[in-house]
């Protein structure tokens, strides 16, 4: 059985990075979302590979919500031309919102503020709070060293394979697509903590 996704919540770089292959990865999921009829919900700002993923969807006829901080919107970072665009008080209250929004999740190529919303999602689904498939696009094997040290935490006994499957990856934007429509088990938190 396969789930339906009707908004895809996505993590990326707030820059475009060296390689010209991650924009058009971007832009190739946002065009797949408008296509899909997936709402995109994403960190709301009109820059870098954000930018491109936004853009390539509202020019496909998607539907794009941006969830941004007060601080960072009057920076004048904000698309301003998204379907809905919610400007919140806090992180934390943009990445509640992100979530909430969202019937599963995606990471594209980025920095710092990419891995804390990865590494956040995955650690509410390791605890039982949600129960959406998480993807990373794995363009141009961006995510290869990250990947390797968390098979390296499992290794160590630090992270239960259980969870490390909790992560589905793909290079392609399609290919990935479809891992998350694969239908995601139920999972009791305590089960996957327990020694």
């Amino acid at each position: 059985m396969s789930l339906t996704i009707r908004s895809l919540c996505v993590f990326c770089g707030s820059r475009k990075g060296n390689r010209p292959e991650y924009s058009r990865a971007a832009a190739e999921l946002g065009q797949l979302l408008a296509k899909g009829n997936i709402t995109l919900v994403f960190g709301g700002g009109h820059i870098g590979l954000m930018g491109v993923l936004a853009q390539a969807c509202l020019q496909a006829g998607g539907k794009v919500t941006g969830v941004i901080p007060g601080g960072l919107a009057e920076l004048e970072l904000a698309y301003q031309d998204v379907t809905e665009l919610c400007v919140v008080d806090s992180m934390h209250e943009r990445k509640a919102l992100m979530a909430s929004r969202a019937d599963a999740f995606m990471a594209l190529p980025g920095g710092f503020g990419t891995c804390d919303e990865l590494f956040e999602i995955l650690t509410w689904a390791q605890l039982g709070m949600h129960n959406k498939p998480i993807g990373l696009l794995n363009t141009e094997r961006f995510f290869q060293p990250l990947l390797n040290w968390v098979d390296h935490m499992v290794e160590e006994g630090l992270v239960k394979p259980a969870n490390r499957a909790l992560l589905r990856v793909d290079d392609s934007p399609a290919g990935l697509l479809e891992l998350l429509k694969e239908e995601v088990p139920l999972r009791h938190p305590l089960m996957e903590l327990e020694p």
